[in-house]
């Protein structure tokens, strides 16, 4: 919680402002009564009544004074607040950019978004409320309580008998409704969880008759948060007329012993208005404060997730001293003895991985399903850190690069071809967005593009919906080989990047690709044994193992995990 509010640290002098708006409406809120029971003591004498114009147009004066602090005040402080929830959401942000797949692992996607609007949006509507009330109640409850015993102390006792009732009513309910606000946003999660994967899952969940299944799933989630939602809201809603009623008892009791006291003459009339009127003043302050316990509570909550969030540090971090990559082994990538195991897991996924991928030379991962390839491949742009051994890019352990420059010379092509939403074009240029229309139009072409964007109202200012939703898989594939092609880096990453392509395309795609990056050192996973057939080196990986290392002819004699797979693909005639 400390840590969010920091915030308000950069709007420091609008908070001051604000503070200083409030507590001159609150001081002339306070003295109206005093004016009122004026009015109503001296009132119309002898036919004179000005008395009531001096002090009448004194009160109008006070309160133009108070309506014009308490709108700039208001105005002052929801902007504050926005400022604060639009620097939170920047920068746990910029934090989820800074995270490993360790981290996406830990927070789920369903999560960060909660975090990201909703809890955000609740600590702004808190903060709102503390920048108005957190001055405004104190001052409000003190002056009253001050000016209420001066007009009229033996009847003081009615303050502090209503003031202690209220107070351990509030308390009482902000015990029983605290610790549900931590579930009920974890309610909120789960509802965004499912939401979303129903969403992304509706095709798979409509071909399998699923719609009854899914919508239960959904009706469970929805329940939960709706019953906790009404539990603390019924509770939270008591309040309002337990005030009520501590008012109205409190008016009657000021009534009561209040009319005996002006029949006996030691009270006023005037002076027991004005004493009513500041006791539903400082009641009025303790509601104010209690509309903060109703909203505090939830918003700690918020807070501490959203703290969470820009507390946990990445697990890849850029280097202190970083060191620059040797420009006599450009393009090499190497493993030296390489394990890596998930955080959390008993088990090493990759064991003792080592060996060499060279400039002009393609390197293929082969195996079955589970043993390890597309891993391996996220050690390299750091995805992940390999827990034993070192990866190296240019000759040096890619933890001791920045990785701004490691991704620089990288293009990768994940095994789930993403778009963004934007045109053909752009998409292409993501990783250079000075590619000339030239560059874009050469790397389509080598991608195989070129066909089906002719094709496409607008061609390369053809629009693509969020995450490519307008594009068929083998389209969106692509596009993402476009996408790095352009980008002319010195490896290529391609993470079973053609299982959606037709064996034509595929063909005509790596003869392309040879003929276009040949100086390149281009890394393939693949799970079709003719993607790799012209590898310069197949590595067969089989439960995190390197069994075999080879040309595809040395590992058809000597490699028999590389034989079941080869065999089950092809026939003998077509490996030959």
């Amino acid at each position: 919680m400390k840590k969010v509010f920091l915030y308000l640290k950069k709007y420091w002098m609008s908070v001051l402002a604000v503070f200083v708006l409030i507590f001159i409406q609150t001081m002339t809120d306070l003295q109206l009564p005093d004016y009122m029971s004026r009015i109503v003591n001296e009132g119309i004498v002898g036919g004179d009544n000005s008395v009531i114009w001096s002090v009448g147009l004194m009160m109008l004066a006070i309160t133009a004074v108070g309506a014009a602090a308490t709108i700039c005040a208001s105005y002052l402080s929801s902007r504050t607040a926005t400022g604060v929830a639009r620097d939170l959401r920047g920068d746990v942000f910029k934090k989820v950019e800074s995270y490993s797949l360790a981290e996406f692992d830990r927070f789920s996607t369903a999560s960060l978004i909660t975090r990201t609007t909703n809890d955000i949006q609740q600590v702004q509507m808190v903060m709102i409320l503390i920048l108005r009330i957190v001055i405004a109640a104190p001052i409000m409850a003190i002056g009253g309580i001050t000016k209420a015993i001066s007009k009229n102390p033996s009847m003081s006792w009615i303050i502090a008998a209503a003031v202690a009732f209220l107070v351990v009513m509030i308390l009482i309910l902000s015990s029983i409704v605290m610790p549900r606000f931590k579930q009920l946003q974890k309610q909120v999660d789960r509802l965004n969880l499912v939401t979303r994967e129903n969403l992304v899952g509706l095709r798979v969940i409509r071909a399998f008759i699923a719609e009854k299944k899914a919508e239960k799933k959904f009706d469970d989630a929805n329940r939960d948060l709706t019953k906790l939602n009404l539990f603390v809201n019924r509770i939270m809603v008591l309040l309002q007329p337990i005030m009520m009623l501590i008012m109205n008892v409190t008016t009657i009791a000021i009534i009561w012993f209040g009319s005996k006291m002006v029949g006996a003459g030691s009270l006023e009339i005037g002076n027991m208005m004005a004493f009513m009127q500041y006791v539903m003043q400082i009641m009025f302050s303790f509601l104010m404060v209690s509309m903060i316990f109703i909203m505090l509570p939830r918003a700690s909550v918020a807070a501490n997730r959203i703290a969470e969030v820009l507390d946990s540090e990445p697990s890849v971090k850029d280097p202190v001293h970083p060191k620059h990559p040797d420009a006599t082994k450009k393009g090499v990538v190497e493993f030296r003895n390489v394990s890596f195991a998930y955080p959390g897991a008993e088990e090493p996924v990759l064991h003792d991985i080592s060996f060499v991928a060279e400039p002009g030379k393609t390197t293929a991962f082969i195996g079955s399903t589970g043993s390890g390839k597309s891993t391996l491949i996220n050690l390299i742009p750091r995805f992940y850190d390999a827990t034993s051994g070192q990866v190296l890019v240019d000759g040096v352990d890619v933890r001791d690069l920045r990785q701004h420059d490691l991704h620089e010379r990288i293009g990768y092509v994940p095994q789930k071809g993403v778009l963004f939403s934007g045109t053909i074009a752009s998409n292409i240029r993501y990783g250079k967005a000075d590619a000339t229309e030239q560059q874009v139009q050469a790397a389509a072409r080598t991608a195989q593009a070129t066909e089906f964007i002719e094709q496409t109202d607008g061609q390369f200012n053809a629009p693509i919906a969020q995450g490519g939703t307008n594009v068929s898989g083998g389209q969106k594939q692509r596009l993402s080989i476009a996408r790095a092609l352009a980008k002319r880096p010195e490896i290529f990453i391609f993470d079973d990047s053609f299982s959606a392509l037709d064996f034509k395309t595929d063909a005509a795609l790596r003869k392309a690709l040879n003929e276009d990056i040949h100086g390149a050192t281009i890394l393939i996973v693949a799970q079709r044994i003719s993607t790799i057939l012209h590898a310069d080196q197949i590595i067969v990986l089989d439960e995190g193992k390197i069994v075999g290392k080879g040309t595809h002819r040395e590992l058809l004699e000597h490699c028999n995990v590389y034989q079941e797979i080869a065999y089950s693909q092809l026939s003998k005639e077509e490996l030959a």
